[in-house]
């Protein structure tokens, strides 16, 4: 499935070299925003920063590293847009003076009251010079700054906000790191030597040889100042609804998220489908890389094949210039290329998973078929996404969601398939070590249960285009 990412947050406290510490862990995060890249450090009296549009590589190079973002603290940030444009003005991490305060923000996750707060502050005289919703919580934050601490500052800026969100703040010598009652978004803590380490994923940890401490909890702000960390608590403990894509989808397979290790899950979610949809076929085979470990479990708990049928590109670049427009189905063939000798008169178990519009995956199923597939039947390791997400996830409106409109036969039948199977919910809450009676996992995408209402208060939806911020 071709889903968007939303965004990764790395910060360390206390190493002679922050800023190239951030930029490895950045690049050990570049799967969760491919759009655009920043750092900012602060050296004990200075704040720098550098933000550009691209991939971390290209962001960044020696001279800002060994050179320019000078200090031992540091904040990074990669970033695709759920809310607010494309623009480099909307980089983060986002970076204000206030006072003798350096402020620098890094967001990851989705407000849903941020027009009604932007209005407010608006009418109140606050100045705003982006369109990300992130920007609002650092006005907040200054709201309450006077004759206040920084930690007063921001848990008062918390019990304005609604959504989903895990930050990394630097707040001068101080780093805070924190995550929203629910625990939407996942934020680890870690350690290197004497210094601390914070990051959306472990996999970061291990590029820089770190070692994974434990999940930042939901509601818990962390303080660190002169090497010590002090936790405190947002608010009353809240229903814990873990985004429960990271385990199926945008999570890293080498991470631990949630305290739970990402490989693991995903390939008893492959097992569980084997035992709820079994089918008589030669192999099993994923569109890599999605995919690939729910495949790999099916594959070993149904005692077939597994296969990889379909061969990914993997130097194909986001600014890949299709030769003409007839060429539709360019864009899909440059990804995946088949082993046709692989395909012809056999049938085929293909394990993908999720299906958002199924376009994508009707072309590449159709090319099978061209190939001569006798059979072909779909996996998927996770329940059908019949509802949007307002947490941070691009899935579209519901509208374009194919299993919001269809049923499994009808869906089956668009694609080109012999049979499809969905994991059930039961099944993927089974994956995760999750209790059906209290889940702890946000599934709103899949039963449309949210825990933090999408709508404002004029009626209108947060992320409606109508309400849509522009310049």
């Amino acid at each position: 499935m071709e889903k968007k990412e939303f965004c990764g947050l790395f910060g360390i406290y206390g190493h002679p070299e922050a800023a190239r510490m951030t930029y490895f862990g950045l690049y050990a995060l570049q799967h969760r925003g491919q759009e655009s890249a920043g750092i900012v450090t602060w050296d004990g009296l200075k704040i720098r920063e550098q933000r550009g549009m691209g991939l971390v590589a290209d962001v960044f190079n020696e001279r800002h590293l060994g050179k320019e973002l000078k200090g031992s603290i540091a904040v990074g940030h990669i970033r695709y847009s759920t809310t607010g444009a494309s623009l480099l003005r909307n980089a983060q991490p986002f970076l204000v003076r206030f006072g003798d305060w350096r402020l620098a923000i890094a967001h990851n996750g989705n407000l849903v009251n941020t027009m009604e707060l932007r209005a407010e502050l608006e009418a109140s005289g606050s100045i705003f010079q982006t369109t990300i919703d992130s920007e609002v919580f650092v006005h907040l934050i200054a709201k309450h700054l006077n004759g206040g601490t920084i930690e007063e500052a921001v848990i008062k800026a918390c019990e304005r906000v609604k959504g989903s969100y895990s930050l990394i703040i630097l707040a001068n010598d101080k780093m805070i790191a924190l995550r929203d009652p629910h625990g939407i978004r996942p934020l680890t803590l870690g350690r290197l030597d004497d210094t601390y380490v914070i990051s959306s994923e472990t996999c970061a940890f291990d590029l820089i040889e770190a070692e994974y401490l434990r999940p930042i909890e939901p509601g818990e702000m962390l303080v660190i100042q002169d090497k010590c960390l002090r936790s405190y608590r947002l608010c009353e403990p809240k229903p814990v609804r873990r985004c429960i894509f990271e385990l199926v989808y945008f999570a890293r397979p080498d991470s631990v998220v949630f305290g739970e290790v990402v490989y693991s899950r995903r390939k008893l979610m492959g097992q569980i489908l084997a035992q709820e949809a079994p089918v008589d076929a030669d192999y099993v085979m994923p569109f890599p890389d999605s995919g690939v470990y729910a495949a790999v479990g099916y594959s070993q708990q149904s005692g077939l094949p597994f296969e990889v049928a379909m061969v990914r590109n993997h130097y194909v670049g986001r600014t890949f210039i299709q030769p003409s427009q007839n060429m539709r189905d360019f864009s899909v063939r440059v990804k995946l290329n088949p082993v046709r000798s692989l395909i012809k008169n056999k049938r085929i178990i293909i394990v993908e998973d999720s299906i958002v519009r199924g376009t994508t995956i009707r072309t590449r199923v159709k090319k099978l078929r061209e190939l001569g597939a006798r059979e072909i039947h779909m996996r998927v390791s996770c329940p059908p996404i019949r509802f949007p997400c307002f947490y941070g996830i691009d899935f579209s409106s519901k509208g374009e969601l194919i299993a919001a409109n269809n049923s499994t036969q009808d869906i089956a039948r668009y694609i080109g398939l012999d049979s499809l199977h969905y994991l059930t919910i039961e099944g993927l809450l089974q994956a995760v070590g999750a209790d059906a009676a209290d889940p702890q996992y946000c599934l709103a995408c899949f039963n449309g249960e949210y825990v933090i209402p999408p709508c404002s208060e004029g009626g209108k939806h947060c992320l409606d285009e109508s309400n849509a911020l522009s310049w």
